[in-house]
């Protein structure tokens, strides 16, 4: 288990694994209001991002104070540190056949 929580009707999730392959979410509901006003189906929408495409760049620029210049070079950063994580996950992939 990478991530365990309880919310409400929304909520907003990050992690990071630190282990290379494919990970399962599980999802499940304990509230009877939901089968009753939803006829017994509950609606789920997730929305996956993975990799640099986490980072909310603006965010990280006004709260570290970045030229556009540093901003950029951060972007780049992360792009590479995806591109090894993803080569690295290959490997083990290949490994595994």
């Amino acid at each position: 288990v990478v991530l365990s929580r309880q919310y409400g009707s929304e909520g907003r999730f990050t992690f990071t694994s630190h282990t290379p392959g494919e990970h399962q979410i599980c999802l499940h509901s304990n509230s009877t209001r939901m089968a009753l006003f939803a006829g017994g189906k509950l609606r789920v929408h997730l929305d996956i991002q993975v990799g640099e495409h986490t980072n909310n760049y603006p965010e990280i620029a006004a709260k570290d104070k970045l030229t556009e210049l540093q901003l950029r070079a951060r972007q780049l950063l992360d792009q590479v540190e995806q591109i090894q994580k993803e080569q690295n996950y290959q490997r083990v992939r290949r490994g595994l056949r």
